[in-house]
Order: C-alpha cells, then structure tokens, then sequence
C-alpha cells in the first residue's frame, strides 16, 4: 500500500517550504481545511526532527495567513492525531488546521476537547 502523502501531486500543493507542505483535506470538515505534511516519512509529531516540527510550525503560520486571505474565518482548530486510539488513519504526519465559522456547529465551546463527546463537560 502506498502512503498518500508521500509523493504530493504538484496541483495539491498549495504552500511548502524545504521539510514540507501543506494541501487541502480531500475530506474536508470545513471549507479550506488544510493539511500540513512533511516531505519525509515519519509516522508522528514525535518522530519528526526538531527541525521539522519547527518547519511543520511555520508553515502552520503560513498556512493560517493564507486561510484569513482566501476564506476568511472566525477561529481555528489545529489538531494531530497520534496513533490509532486518538484516530490517525494515515500513519505518515500530518498537521490538521480547519477554520471555523461562526454557526458551522450549535456550540463550539470547548473546542478540541470535543473528541470525546461525553467528557465535554463544563
């Protein structure tokens, strides 16, 4: 099976620098969510070099202008999946960054710490 982040199609690119690039989800939970990946196979955040992470970072960054430029939205959420019980699929890094719209869900409160729903308590 070959991995679907390894060798980007040129047309998915949409911004990279030296140790990785970013592409749009082809499943999208938002309009313009992003995918940040870096170039060499590594399975997780805590695989990849300290300069990968910090090029992984500031692509985020870039990525983040990009996103307020071509879709304008009220926040974001910036996630990693690590391993199969905090759901990645795709064992090859990748940084999630969604804009969120206001209204694109009844109530966004507590954010990322919606992955488990019943323990979205407050």
């Amino acid at each position: 099976m070959t991995c679907p982040f390894c060798t980007p199609e040129p047309s998915e690119v949409v911004l990279a620098n030296d140790l990785c690039y970013a592409r749009y989800d082809r499943y999208p939970v938002n309009p313009g969510h992003l995918l940040i990946i870096p170039f060499r196979h590594v399975a997780d955040f805590f695989d990849a070099t300290a300069e990968e992470q910090e090029a992984l970072l500031a692509l985020v960054r870039e990525a983040k202008a990009h996103l307020d430029r071509e879709f304008s939205p009220d926040g974001y959420n910036l996630g990693v999946n690590v391993g199969e019980a905090a759901g990645q699929t795709v064992m090859h890094l990748h940084i999630h960054l969604i804009p969120r719209y206001r209204g694109d869900i009844e109530n966004p409160r507590g954010g990322v710490r919606g992955v488990i729903p019943e323990k979205r308590v407050y």
